[in-house]
């Protein structure tokens, strides 16, 4: 961080304005961590130097999925949502597309920040480069190398079309420099959503979860009874019937050794109606949480079973086992450094890699490099410098 970030500009003038984009549940926990930094950046300056504008896409417009997690992160009222909803890739990409366009006309911001992998990010990126404006990708450079992977699709493209790349994780610069990137657009500075996590964590504590799952006693009293939770969303696991029959019935497994507390996502919600599916009676189905619930629920489970990247990283940050039902992960350091184990989706291999933690339990694991809890201040300070170096060069020049 520079040194200079503590001295008190010689102008309140704003100088720099920032648009980040937001469209599903990952993205507000990471814009949570990049509107607080540009808040701190502010007040060590003395003066609202950077301007910040946050559009939501509306890309999951269920209120669990959305609303709750702005109201538990306090992140600042978007100034704009453009309502797109659920549609298909194609015309969710290409209505967003069309609504964000007059936003960047009339804000006219000096970068759009996109963050993940989602539709929005894609989106609102291609708009933003083809309008001449600088774009910064949050959380850069990560790979699963599936191209059936829609997030992986967006991922690439982004990232080909970015000014500044931010990644988590060094295998990141790995893939993003094999892809021909420049070095000098790769920063590394952590994951801001372990930033949101971290500091999140206490209150997340005081949660009243496990006692209205009746996973405890009143008010959080006396023992906890144990339990897993699942979370399941990815198409390629729920959008084929009987895939997501052969998961249900690995989890029933599980279940007549341990509840599982599974929050549906709506989307999964009506692939399993549609499959006639009955839950059995060690699975706990329950409606989507907010953040702090939810995060209360993970920090105490034996184990979290899921097909989403972001819960791999969060789970590593607090130190509980993963088991990942996919085939591939664009998340390496999950492994290679924390709680996280890729079991695929056959349903002897998921049950023998939940037994084993329940028999043998799991050793902690370390924590990734930089996943501190300082990595949206370092993205703001580093677009702050990029920005007054530009700035600088534009006037030298003329």
């Amino acid at each position: 961080m520079n040194s200079d970030i503590l001295q008190k500009p010689e102008t309140t003038e704003i100088k720099l304005k920032i648009l980040s984009v937001v469209g599903a549940r990952p993205n507000f926990m990471k814009i949570s961590a990049v509107a607080d930094a540009i808040r701190e950046h502010n007040e060590a300056k003395g003066a609202p130097e950077i301007a910040s504008v946050i559009v939501h896409t509306g890309q999951h417009y269920d209120r669990r999925m959305s609303k709750l997690f702005f109201e538990d992160l306090r992140i600042p009222k978007p100034d704009y949502n453009l309502e797109v909803g659920s549609l298909s890739h194609a015309r969710q990409t290409a209505e967003i597309m069309k609504r964000i366009e007059p936003v960047l006309i009339r804000e006219s911001p000096d970068f759009v920040l996109v963050v993940g992998d989602v539709n929005s990010t894609v989106a609102s990126a291609l708009v933003a480069k083809k309008m001449g404006i600088r774009v910064v990708h949050v959380e850069a450079g990560l790979r699963s190398f599936d191209m059936s992977m829609p997030e992986e699709i967006n991922r690439i493209l982004t990232d080909a079309i970015s000014d500044m790349l931010f990644i988590t994780e060094k295998s990141a610069e790995k893939n993003l420099m094999r892809e021909g990137a420049d070095a000098g657009k790769i920063f590394f500075v952590g994951n801001v959503m372990i930033d949101t996590l971290l500091k999140h964590r206490a209150k997340a504590e005081r949660s009243p979860i496990l006692s209205d799952l009746k996973l405890t006693g009143p008010d959080g009293a006396g023992k906890i009874t144990p339990y897993s939770v699942l979370t399941l969303h990815r198409p390629s696991n729920v959008d084929d019937p009987i895939r997501l029959g052969e998961i249900m019935n690995a989890i029933a497994d599980i279940s007549s050794r341990l509840e599982v507390v599974f929050p549906v996502h709506p989307r999964t919600a009506g692939k399993l109606q549609e499959t006639n599916f009955h839950p059995v009676r060690g699975i706990r189905m329950i409606d989507p949480l907010g953040y702090l619930d939810f995060l209360k629920l993970m920090i105490e489970a034996k184990f979290v079973l899921t097909d989403s990247g972001g819960i791999q990283e969060e789970t590593t940050a607090l130190g509980v086992p993963c088991l990942t039902l996919r085939e591939n992960t664009e998340r390496p350091v999950t492994i290679s450094e924390g709680t996280n184990r890729l079991v695929g989706l056959d349903n002897k291999k998921i049950i023998a890699a939940a037994e084993d933690i329940l028999d043998r339990g799991a050793g902690r694991r370390g924590i990734p490099e930089l996943w501190d809890g300082k990595a949206a201040l370092r993205i703001v300070e580093s677009i702050s410098s990029f920005f007054l170096n530009a700035s600088a060069g534009k006037h030298k020049e003329s």
